[in-house]
């Protein structure tokens, strides 16, 4: 019962999530360029729009529900579910007005696919897990943040242009939920983990809201989003050694979760390779020139 109450919110989570994050990519395309070198300015500007409210509301929602859900049930069968929040991103921007290619419409029917084996394979239980000491969660934890910034700095100049941000918020968002699994499991120091928790989101937040100006949707909030559930899967099994159920509901789940992440996988790809979703132009988008926010 727990694991189906955990597996219900990780999908209520994700629509949240994944809505958030369509809400504001949208809101930022239409603001004033977004830069470092004048954080108030920039966040005033987000906090006084709407319509990126609205989505940053939504998104912390959704991260409220992930953890409750982190509590109920094995990290990477939470991400897992969440991968299928992939398919409601390209939806919304389907009904925003873009059309889907082949390859998007497939990838949404991999992410659903897999999440319908995933649910096939409850019965099998939650998932054993072996004891964890702190190493093994700070060392992936540090190494994601190093890795992070070799993604939003050095590497985004042979990138996509958004596609190194987005490649850092992935990496930081992930490493986040995993110091939120260490410290709702009760991973001694916690307190080391709630520090990281906040340090590692914030982080990814500013590289995303970056991001969102500098690509389409499914470039940005889709490749990071790709990070954001391959990655805590991965971690699962590594880091908390999560394991896999046996025998025929072993390769059903074990097919879920490939479904899921291929359905990420294809439509990050497509959004780093297709036309942008939006108009080239600031104009076309009611958007300000980019030096609108150092003014």
């Amino acid at each position: 019962m727990m694991l189906a109450a955990g597996l219900f919110l990780a999908l209520v989570s994700t629509a949240a999530l994944n809505g958030g994050f369509y809400l504001q990519h949208e809101a930022s395309q239409r603001l004033a360029e977004l830069t470092l070198r004048h954080p108030f300015a920039s966040l005033h500007l987000l906090f006084t729009n709407l319509r990126w409210v609205t989505g940053f509301v939504t998104g912390l929602a959704g991260w409220a529900l992930y953890i409750v859900a982190l509590d109920l049930a094995p990290l990477s069968l939470v991400q897992a579910t969440s991968a299928g929040g992939m398919g409601l991103l390209a939806l919304l921007v389907r009904i925003g007005g873009v059309r889907l290619s082949a390859h998007e419409r497939l990838a949404v029917a991999a992410s659903v696919s897999g999440l319908l084996l995933i649910g096939l394979s409850l019965p099998a239980g939650t998932a054993r897990t072996a004891v964890v000491g702190w190493g093994l969660p700070l060392i992936w934890v540090l190494a994601s943040v190093l890795v992070a910034g070799v993604a939003a700095v050095p590497a985004a100049v042979v990138l996509r242009p958004g596609a190194g941000l987005a490649i850092a918020s992935g990496l930081l968002y992930a490493a986040g939920d995993i110091a939120t699994k260490a410290a709702v499991s009760g991973i001694e120091p916690v307190y080391l983990f709630a520090v990281m928790l906040p340090l590692c989101h914030g982080l990814a937040f500013v590289s995303l809201q970056l991001a969102f100006q500098r690509g389409r949707a499914l470039a940005t909030a889709g490749l990071s989003s790709l990070l954001n559930n391959l990655l805590p899967i991965v971690a699962g099994i590594v880091v908390f050694h999560e394991q896999m159920p046996g025998g025929l509901l072993g390769v059903l789940r074990g097919l879920g979760f490939a479904g899921t992440v291929l359905g990420a996988a294809l439509l990050a790809a497509m959004g780093r390779s297709g036309k942008a979703n939006t108009p080239d132009s600031d104009e076309a988008h009611g958007r300000p020139g980019v030096n609108a926010a150092s003014r």
